[in-house]
């Protein structure tokens, strides 16, 4: 299994940093309340000087989807949404441990990270552009086709495993209590992403495993000419 951007998307994004990360060993029994509320403690000091549409993280999302005719305000990145929650509440919704963790480093870096369960994805999952036959599963449980020439995250059996890019992930893959091999892709466009990145990939490679250390992991940066990620578990874990 592999995890990849197509070339239509890396020719029309070529400001994108993309950061991927297979985990092996994932439960729902973990504590991970002293790093969530260190993150969130991270994003809602960056809150307390800028509104989150004044992020250059956000922007260059927001941006992002205007370009794909999609208005800003109303279709959000995952990011924003977070920091917007957490802007209105005092706090991001709990979850499951991996997800609550990752919701916390995305708020913190105004990075949009999604987690997706891996045995509910069916051979290869790649972003590009819908031809508009795909299937996407809301967490309603009702059944959409995203519109042609949207970007989604699509396996081999043509489920969209995402919408309108970073904007909402479908249920059919979503962490559950009996998750446990799961991809973490987080993606940037602005302009210190690549610095960013790779810092927000250190973090998630130091708690994943603190918080579950029997877990197995590996993590690197996508690039346009190395853009394929294996799904598959080094020898040693980290």
């Amino acid at each position: 299994m592999f995890f990849s951007h197509s070339s239509e998307i890396w020719t029309q994004c070529p400001e994108l940093v993309p950061g991927a990360m297979f985990v092996r060993g994932i439960s729902a029994r973990a504590a991970v309340g002293p790093q969530v509320a260190r993150f969130s403690s991270m994003a809602a000091a960056r809150l307390a000087s800028h509104g989150e549409g004044e992020l250059p993280e956000i922007k260059a999302w927001r941006q992002m989807f205007s370009k794909m005719g999609l208005k800003p305000t109303k279709y959000r990145c995952a990011a924003e949404a977070l920091l917007r929650r957490l802007r209105k509440e005092g706090a991001l919704p709990r979850l499951h441990p991996l997800v609550d963790l990752c919701n916390a480093v995305s708020a913190a870096f105004a990075i949009p990270v999604a987690v997706f369960d891996l045995d509910k994805v069916v051979g290869d999952l790649q972003v590009r552009h819908a031809n508009g036959l795909e299937h996407y599963q809301t967490f309603s449980g009702e059944l959409e086709h995203p519109e042609p020439h949207e970007i989604i995250f699509v396996d081999e059996a043509d489920n969209a495993h995402a919408r309108r890019w970073t904007n909402r992930q479908s249920s059919l893959s979503a962490v559950s209590a009996d998750t446990s091999t799961v991809l973490i892709v987080a993606e940037a466009l602005h302009e210190s992403a690549h610095e960013d990145m790779r810092t927000l990939m250190a973090a998630l490679m130091h708690e994943v495993p603190a918080a579950w250390p029997a877990a197995t992991a590996k993590a690197r940066l996508l690039t346009r000419s190395a853009p394929r990620f294996e799904l598959q578990p080094l020898k040693t874990a980290r």
